[in-house]
C-alpha cells in the first residue's frame, strides 16, 4: 500500500508505553518482552511542549490526549488541543509554545471528584446557533459528562469558547454518588453521519466494557448539549479454543475497559480498543455485532491480582492464543486516509512502545500491514514513553510541516527535574511517519 504525503485531515490517536518488569499494572496481565518491535522502523520528534507537572507545584497538570486543527485560511497557524487531566486543557500553536490554558470545571461540591478531561477529539462546521463553527469535544471524567468548545483561532483571550449547555446530563452516572465512584466517561471519539448531517461522540466508560453512543444537540442559546442514543457492552470474558474461559486480569471489581476509538466515515466503522484484549470493530451506530480484529499478546495468559504489589502476576503459563503485534495495553487508535480510499487503521501498542497499521478495507480483513516507533532525537529530546495519546493530520500546515504532523504524548517526559514526574507533548514531521510505513 502506498500513502501520499497530503491528503483530507485525519486525526491521530496513538500512544507507547514501556513495558514493566518483573510486575504489571493490575488492568494488564504480564507481557512477554517483545524484541520484534525493537527491530521496526523508527521516527523522531523535532519539537516538544513544556512540560507538565500532576502536583500542587504544576497545577495538577498530567498530559493526555491531543488534537490537531487545521486553520484552513492559514495553515502556518493551526492548532494542537489537548487534554491535561485536572489540569483542563492546552491549546498549542505548531511551535509547540502554550497560546491558551482552559482549567477544568471545580468540584460540584467540596467533597465532590473536579473535573478531569480524558480525551479530545474535533468535529468540523457544525451548525449552531451562532453559525457553523469547528468544535473541540472533551470527556470529563471528573464529572461524566461531554464539554463542549468553540473554536475561534483570533478571539481575544484564546481561541476556546466554553459552549457547553450547562444542564448537559451525565452520561452513565445515576446521581453525584456514583460520578465520585469513577466509573464514568473516558475514551472518546467524533462523528458525523454524511448522510443526516447528524453529529455524534462515542464515549467509552471507566472500569467497564460499554461504549455510549451521544447525538450533539445544539440549542436555541448557542450551547450544545447531547443525547444518548443507545449504549454497547463489550465482552468481559471470553471462551479460549482449548474451551477454557478467560478473563482479563484488573483489580477487584473492574471490568476491561475501552479508551481508544476512531470511526471511519467512509463506511461508519467504529474501531475501539479494549486495553487488556485487543481492537474490534463494529458500526458506529452501535449495531449489529463487534467483531475482534486483533489480539493482544496477553490475550488468554492466566493471572491474578496481587493486593501487596498492586499488580497482576501470572498465574500460568502462556497458552498461545493471543495475536503477534499488540503488547497490552492498547490505547489510541486512529485513521489515517487518502483520498483515493486507501488507508490505516493505527493502533497503539504500549506493552512494546510500537505501533501497528491495519488496512483500512474492511474487505481485506483489516490486514495487518506493518508498524513503527517513536524514539529519542537527541538528549534533551526524548521520544514518547508511557504515552497516552497522540494526533496526526494528513494535510499541509505551513511552513513549519507542509506534510502533515504527528503530535505524541510523552508520559515520562525528560530530563526529570529531581523526583518530579512530567508529561508533554512531542511533535514529529508526519513525512517522516510515512517513510517509516513505506519502509
Amino acid at each position: 500500500m502506498t500513502i501520499r504525503r497530503t491528503g483530507l485531515p485525519a486525526a491521530l490517536l496513538l500512544c507507547a508505553a514501556a513495558l514493566a518488569a518483573p510486575a504489571f499494572p493490575a488492568h494488564a496481565a504480564a507481557a512477554p518482552q517483545d524484541t520484534a518491535a525493537s527491530s521496526l522502523p523508527t521516527v523522531t520528534p523535532r519539537a516538544e511542549t513544556a512540560a507538565l507537572h500532576d502536583d500542587e507545584q504544576g497545577g495538577n497538570a498530567d498530559a493526555d490526549d491531543p488534537a490537531i486543527w487545521r486553520n484552513a485560511d492559514a495553515p502556518g497557524r493551526s492548532l494542537v488541543i489537548a487534554t491535561a487531566k485536572e489540569g483542563g486543557l492546552r491549546v498549542y500553536d505548531l511551535d509547540a509554545r502554550q497560546v491558551q490554558s482552559v482549567p477544568a470545571p471545580p468540584p460540584a461540591r467540596p467533597d465532590d471528584a473536579p473535573g478531569r478531561f480524558n480525551n479530545v477529539d474535533l468535529l468540523h462546521g457544525v451548525r449552531l446557533a451562532t453559525g457553523r463553527t469547528d468544535l473541540a469535544v472533551v470527556s470529563d471524567r471528573g464529572h461524566d459528562r461531554l464539554r463542549v468548545y468553540r473554536i475561534d483561532r483570533d478571539r481575544p483571550g484564546g481561541p476556546l469558547t466554553d459552549v457547553t449547555d450547562p444542564a448537559a446530563p451525565a452520561i452513565f452516572s445515576a446521581g453525584q454518588e456514583e460520578i465520585n465512584e469513577q466509573d464514568t466517561a473516558y475514551g472518546l471519539a467524533t462523528w458525523k453521519d454524511a448522510a443526516t448531517g447528524r453529529s455524534y461522540a462515542l464515549a467509552s466508560r471507566n472500569n467497564r466494557t460499554t461504549v455510549a453512543l451521544l447525538e450533539l444537540t445544539p440549542r436555541p442559546d448557542g450551547t450544545v448539549g447531547y443525547r444518548r442514543v443507545r449504549t454497547l457492552d463489550l465482552p468481559a470474558s471470553f471462551r479460549l479454543p482449548n474451551g477454557a474461559t478467560w478473563a482479563p486480569c484488573g483489580e477487584p471489581g473492574e471490568l476491561p475497559q475501552v479508551e481508544g476509538m476512531v470511526v471511519d466515515p467512509a463506511n461508519g466503522m467504529l474501531y475501539a480498543g479494549q486495553e487488556d484484549v485487543g481492537v474490534w470493530r463494529m458500526r458506529a451506530d452501535l449495531t449489529g455485532a463487534p467483531t475482534l480484529i486483533d489480539r493482544v499478546r496477553e490475550y488468554g495468559v492466566p493471572a491474578a491480582y496481587d493486593e501487596a504489589s498492586d499488580a497482576c502476576l501470572p498465574t500460568g503459563a502462556d497458552p498461545g492464543f493471543g495475536g503477534d503485534r499488540l503488547a497490552a495495553d492498547v490505547e489510541g487508535l486512529t485513521l489515517l486516509t487518502e483520498p483515493d480510499g486507501d488507508g490505516y487503521v493505527l493502533a497503539s501498542s504500549q506493552g512494546d512502545n510500537s505501533f501497528a497499521a491495519y488496512d483500512r478495507e474492511v474487505g481485506d480483513a483489516n490486514e495487518y500491514e506493518g508498524g513503527f516507533r517513536v524514539t529519542a532525537a537527541s538528549p534533551t529530546l526524548d521520544g514518547s514513553e508511557e504515552c497516552d495519546g497522540a494526533a496526526v493530520l494528513n494535510a499541509p500546515l505551513g511552513a513549519q510541516y507542509p506534510g502533515g504532523l504527528l503530535v505524541v504524548q510523552d508520559g515520562r517526559e525528560t530530563p526529570v527535574e529531581g523526583d518530579r514526574e512530567a508529561t508533554g507533548f512531542k511533535f514529529v514531521a508526519l513525512t517522516d511517519v510515512l517513510d517509516a510505513l513505506d519502509d
